[in-house]
């Protein structure tokens, strides 16, 4: 299932190709200040079959919170949309942000990071339910 995406000024876009490894929403606090919400929903796809179409988007790093290795964020300079990761812990993996996809019906398979869960944020049907990182 291929896929593509941008930021909210449409000034960078991006594609996959093949189905998501894993989708996933991840209730850390680090993923919450990232993306300014409750958490991030994630769609993991390799390095390989992610390409940049048009733009360059800004990095920043952090720590990854289990791994302890360097996550580097990847968004849009201009609109400031949060638009894919890179994450040390998971090498060859881009984590790319479900909000930045067209298509908006992707089936959440895992729940991250429960303990950091918000309590006004009910858990997802179906999906598997993990306190941390497995």
């Amino acid at each position: 299932m291929p896929g593509s995406g941008s930021c909210a000024c449409g000034n960078i876009t991006f594609k996959y190709d093949g189905e998501p490894a894993l989708t996933a929403v991840c209730h850390c606090n680090n993923c919450q200040k990232w993306t300014g919400s409750a958490f991030s929903s994630n769609v993991a796809v390799p390095t390989t079959a992610f390409a940049i179409l048009r733009g360059t988007p800004k990095t920043w790093s952090r720590l990854g919170l289990v791994s302890g290795k360097e996550h580097i964020q990847y968004f849009c300079g201009d609109c400031g949309s949060a638009l894919y990761s890179q994450p040390g812990g998971m090498p060859g993996t881009t984590l790319i942000k479900a909000g930045s996809l067209a298509d908006n019906n992707i089936a959440i398979a895992a729940e991250l990071f429960t303990k950091d869960r918000r309590s006004y944020i009910q858990p997802i049907s179906n999906a598997q339910q993990a306190e941390k990182m497995p």
